[in-house]
């Protein structure tokens, strides 16, 4: 299964190591996870690690950013999308695109509250939420 990880997980998980969003990126593999995110995402995540204590920054180093497949950024989309939060817009288009099965992102605010918790076939949730959805099917 396909999980798209916008910049917020990214950032959490170099900045705790004990918090969902770590135990999923470390667990991805057993699970037969596979970690999408985009350039955008990469970039926006760099540009923020200096504004955690500085193991977050080994931790993306040696911990995250190896796991992490990388999907090109894109801006449109060949079906209607209707969200006017321009910042987070590739976000959502490049995890469609990418025809991943979930979004997870801890940006409730502009993803959840704007969007809900799916559009077309993505599912959009926190890891945490994502986690305790898998453990209540038996799949972790």
């Amino acid at each position: 299964m396909k999980l798209f990880l916008d910049t917020s997980v990214l950032l959490c998980a170099c900045g705790s190591g004990t918090g969902a969003s770590r135990y999923l990126i470390e667990e991805a593999t057993t699970h037969g996870w596979r970690l999408i995110t985009s350039a955008y995402c990469i970039e926006e995540t760099q540009r923020n690690l200096g504004k955690l204590p500085p193991p977050a920054t080994a931790a993306w180093k040696t911990n995250i950013s190896p796991l992490l497949g990388v999907v090109d950024d894109r801006v449109s989309l060949d079906k209607p999308l209707i969200f006017a939060k321009s910042k987070d817009r590739p976000v959502v288009i490049t995890a469609l695109a990418a025809e991943c099965a979930w979004l997870l992102t801890l940006d409730e605010g502009d993803f959840h509250r704007r969007l809900g918790r799916q559009v077309y076939a993505l599912g959009i949730a926190t890891p945490g939420e994502f986690l305790a959805r898998q453990r209540r099917r038996g799949k972790i």
